[in-house]
């Protein structure tokens, strides 16, 4: 008998009707939407129609992820894609972690999209390194989410299967070769300590990324999980800022 198991409370997608302009909002590998709401909450309050999707076979059980490929994590965000696209006339992607290495997948297959915001983005996990080849055990058991903030609560999985670990490291191995045909304009962001995707992986992006326009945020408070962490209203802040600078209102630096 195929398991069923329950989006956990807290883990569901949420979605907060605006303007015409959208933001599409990924969680990383792992996570949920949870650990993304607070940032897609406060750019709702500015006025813009924010969705944060749950990708295949997160905030249920680690049994639904070990059956997941990265292509249903990146239909998961497609779908979500083209939700917000039929109800908008412009869209942004904000992905963390696994999220931005898929939101660049996106970025490469839709032209369209007006501009991308990545934090701490994976090319590489170093943890993950030496079980490129394993196939025992069956799952690992993960660390406590990385934050510098205390007694603060992510959803997430106590293990990780080996399976799905497997399928980040071959979305992450095929993404620096789309770096060079993404045009639309990027922010990275950048936690200075990042104790689970070394931070070089936003510059190497930058660096290689074929946009024109290319910004950079350094968070000087914050560990990997950096929505969730003391930076979080920076974040918001500079994203609401690189959006307003796409869409042409330049009153955001005055």
């Amino acid at each position: 008998m195929k398991e069923r198991f329950q989006i956990i409370k807290g883990a569901e997608s949420f979605y907060f009707k605006g303007s015409e302009i959208g933001i599409l909002i990924s969680h990383g590998f792992m996570g949920t939407p949870q650990s993304v709401r607070f940032l897609g909450e406060s750019l709702a309050r500015y006025g813009y129609t924010v969705l944060g999707v749950r990708l295949k076979g997160h905030g249920t059980h680690y049994r639904d992820l070990e059956k997941c490929t990265h292509e249903d994590w990146f239909e998961s965000l497609e779908r979500g894609y083209k939700e917000l696209k039929q109800r908008c006339t412009s869209v942004f992607v904000i992905g963390q972690s696994m999220g931005g290495t898929l939101t660049l997948k996106l970025a490469h297959k839709y032209r369209e999209i007006k501009g991308i915001m990545l934090i701490n983005p994976a090319l590489n996990v170093p943890a993950y390194e030496h079980l490129k080849e394993a196939t025992k055990p069956k799952f690992i058991i993960e660390e406590k989410p990385d934050m510098n903030v205390k007694n603060v609560y992510e959803i997430t999985y106590d293990l990780a299967p080996i399976k799905a670990i497997h399928e980040l490291q071959k979305i992450m191995e095929m993404t620096p070769a789309l770096l060079p045909s993404i045009q639309c304009p990027v922010l990275g962001i950048q936690s200075a300590m990042d104790h689970v995707v070394p931070p070089e992986n936003t510059d190497f992006i930058i660096e290689n990324i074929g946009s024109d326009v290319k910004e950079k945020l350094v968070l000087t408070n914050s560990y990997h999980v950096a929505t969730m962490d003391y930076d979080k209203e920076k974040i918001v802040k500079y994203c609401h800022s690189f959006v307003q600078q796409q869409v042409g209102d330049k009153s955001v630096y005055q």
